[in-house]
């Protein structure tokens, strides 16, 4: 690996096995990787001899200083993203910085992320156009959020909805739901998945009215199917449109 490179890495998942090859290798052949603790620690053994550095939540932009400072030292550095590093993670942060450090390269390695994970799991509910919306407004005004999820369900998108809840918002997959529930139907198809890709894994599906009342954690992710949504067999297919033959 370069050592004017810094490689941001999605990861997957946690599990090694749903990493990709390419994530491996660079993980195999870098110095220095640099991650949220939680995400350090899904590595497990087989990394543990390299240079690990973390920062704690909130401190991002910090985090993706410190790849940079130990680039500058000559070191082949990773910064590591859980699931995809573009969706939700680091290379945005780790590119808008990298202005400022001309001599270095920003190498985006991707990864699984929890919209093609999951979904892998409840079947195939993305299997037509579908949109990815994050229910947290750390970051993103509620307001926006709102309008966002109310556009996905007037355009019929299936849909991927990424941190529905936690102890401070605990209501707002439900909140998610009855706005849906002014363009959608109240038996539309729905799952979600806990834990995807780690040890737990759980699958569950329901009518859209159903998962309106449901209790979700922060590991879970939420498919909202389109109005061709079916259920087969405890699974979410989603249908592109092909004719199938006639039993």
């Amino acid at each position: 690996m370069e050592s004017n490179v810094i490689y941001v890495v999605g990861i997957g998942p946690g599990a090694e096995e749903m990493m990709t090859v390419q994530a491996q290798t660079v993980l195999d052949h870098v110095d220095t990787i640099v991650g949220y603790q939680v995400y350090l620690d899904l590595l497990g053994a087989r990394y543990q001899y390299k240079e690990l550095i973390s920062t704690p939540m909130k401190q991002e932009t910090r985090r993706c200083e410190i790849c940079f400072e130990e680039a500058e030292k000559g070191k082949s550095v990773a910064m590591i993203c859980s699931g995809d590093a573009g969706v939700y993670g680091m290379a945005c942060l780790m590119l808008e910085i990298g202005k400022s450090y001309p001599q270095i390269e920003i190498e985006v390695i991707p990864g699984i992320t929890a919209a093609t994970s999951g979904a892998a799991v409840l079947g195939a509910p993305l299997n037509h156009d579908f949109c990815v919306i994050s229910l947290s407004d750390l970051l993103t005004p509620w307001e926006l959020i709102e309008r966002r999820i109310r556009a996905a369900g007037e355009g019929d998108f299936a849909i991927a909805l990424y941190n529905p809840s936690s102890k401070k918002r605990s209501d707002y997959l439900r909140r998610a739901c009855d706005i849906l529930l002014e363009s959608r139907k109240p038996d539309n198809a729905c799952g979600y998945v806990e834990n995807i890709g780690r040890e737990g894994t759980k699958a569950y599906t329901c009518t859209l009215q159903e998962l309106r009342n449901q209790q979700v954690n922060m590991f879970t992710t939420v498919f909202i199917g389109n109005s061709q949504t079916q259920m087969i067999e405890n699974q979410l297919v989603t249908p592109r449109g092909y004719k199938t033959d006639e039993v």
